[in-house]
C-alpha cells in the first residue's frame, strides 16, 4: 500500500518525462532501438571431420553435432551458407595410427584434412575457410607443442607449427587459426606464410585461450585430449584478466589480423577488455561445453534452449565480439529466417 501511494504521489507531484518503458512497447519498435544483433553472417561455424568420405558419427557429448566424412560435409557446408552461415572452422579427427610426437603427419601432402580443405574451397570458393594450426590432433602426447621429458617445448614446436600453417594455406584457407598458445608463434606463422607467397592469408589468433573445464565436449569429438598432465603451462590461468591485454598486446605487434578470446561466456569481461583496448577485430569462441550445459538443460525442459543459446550469442556479441565461433550457428540461422 505504502509503495502505491508513494507511486501515485511521484506520478501527480513530479509528472515523470522520463519513461524507458515507451521504447519497449512493441516488438517493432524494440526492433528498432536494438543496440546489439546478431545475424548468421556474424558467425563461424565449427566442423569435426573424419577420414571416410561417407561417415557421420554423432559426438554424444553435443546433442545435434556430428563428425562427418567429406561428403556429407560438403552437403552441411552448402546448407549453411543458404542460410547466411559463410565460414566454417574445420578440425580434423585422426586416427592414432597417423599420429607422431612430431605431429608429422599435419603437414603431410597425402593427409586426408588438406584434401578436404582444398575440396571444400574448390566447391564453394565463395566460402570463409578457417583452419586449426596445433599439434594435438595429431600428436600421440595429446599436447599442443613437443613434449620432451615431460615439459612442452615453446620454439621447436613453432617450427611444426609453421609447416602446418603453410601447408593449410596452400590449400586456399582464407584464416589460419593457431590455438596452441605458444609464446612468438603468430610472428614465426607470419613469417613463413609471407615466405611462402601467403601474405594475404588470415592469422585470428587464440590470443586469450584460457585453461578452462569447457573443453571437454570436444576433446571428445576429435579424441585430442592430453595423454597426461594439463595444459595450464601454455593455456591461460581462468584467475588471470590483465594478463591478457598482454597477450593481444604481442599477437597484435607480431602479425594477427584478429584477436580470439576463448571460451566466450564465461569470459565476457575479456571480450570487453580486448575489444576496449584494440583496434583488431575481436573474435570468441563459444566452446563445446557452453553448448553442451544449454543443450543439456533443454533437454531436462530446466530452460528453453532456443531462447537461451539467442541470448548467449547476444551478450557474446554485446560485449565486444565482432565475430563468434559457435555450435548453435545453424540452428540460429534456421531461426533468424523462420523470424524474417
Amino acid at each position: 500500500m505504502a509503495k502505491a501511494i508513494y507511486t501515485y504521489y511521484f506520478c501527480e507531484k513530479v509528472k515523470m518525462i522520463q519513461r524507458p518503458r515507451r521504447n519497449r512497447k512493441s516488438a517493432a519498435i524494440r526492433n528498432m532501438v536494438a543496440e546489439t544483433i546478431v545475424t548468421p553472417a556474424d558467425l563461424i561455424f565449427p566442423l569435426f571431420l573424419l577420414q571416410d568420405p561417407q561417415a557421420q558419427v554423432p559426438v554424444n557429448s553435443m546433442p545435434g553435432i556430428s563428425r562427418k566424412g567429406i561428403e556429407p560435409l560438403l552437403k552441411e557446408v552448402e546448407a549453411c551458407m543458404k542460410l547466411g552461415v559463410q565460414a566454417f572452422d574445420i578440425f580434423p579427427v585422426v586416427d592414432e595410427s597417423l599420429k607422431s610426437k612430431d605431429a608429422a603427419y599435419s603437414y603431410d601432402s597425402s593427409n586426408f584434412y588438406l584434401k578436404a580443405l582444398e575440396r571444400v574451397k574448390r566447391e564453394f570458393p565463395e566460402s570463409c575457410i578457417m583452419t586449426d594450426v596445433a599439434m594435438d590432433p595429431y600428436s600421440t602426447d595429446g599436447h599442443d607443442g613437443i613434449v620432451r621429458d615431460g615439459k612442452i617445448i615453446n620454439d621447436e614446436t613453432l617450427e611444426v607449427l609453421n609447416k602446418m600453417a603453410v601447408a593449410q594455406a596452400e590449400t586456399g584457407a582464407d584464416i589460419i587459426g593457431p590455438s596452441d598458445m605458444m609464446d612468438g608463434r603468430v610472428a614465426s606463422i607470419r613469417q613463413s606464410l609471407d615466405q611462402a607467397g601467403f601474405t594475404e592469408t588470415s592469422i585470428m589468433s587464440y590470443t586469450a585461450k584460457y585453461a578452462s573445464a569447457y573443453y571437454g565436449p570436444f576433446r571428445d569429438a576429435l579424441d585430442s585430449a592430453p595423454k597426461f598432465g594439463d595444459k595450464k603451462t601454455y593455456q591461460m590461468d581462468p584467475a588471470n584478466r590483465k594478463e591478457a591485454l598482454r597477450e593481444a598486446n604481442l599477437d597484435m605487434e607480431e602479425g594477427a589480423d584478429m584477436l580470439m578470446v576463448k571460451p566466450a561466456f564465461a569470459y565476457l569481461d575479456i571480450i570487453s577488455d580486448l575489444a576496449a583496448h584494440s583496434h583488431l577485430p575481436i573474435t570468441a569462441y563459444n566452446v563445446s561445453g557452453e553448448y553442451a550445459m544449454i543443450k543439456a538443460a533443454n533437454e531436462k525442459g530446466w530452460l528453453d534452449g532456443d531462447r537461451a543459446a539467442d541470448e548467449m550469442l547476444l551478450s557474446i556479441k554485446r560485449a565486444g565480439a565482432k565475430v563468434i565461433l559457435t555450435y548453435f550457428a545453424k540452428e540460429f540461422a534456421l531461426r533468424y529466417h523462420d523470424r524474417k
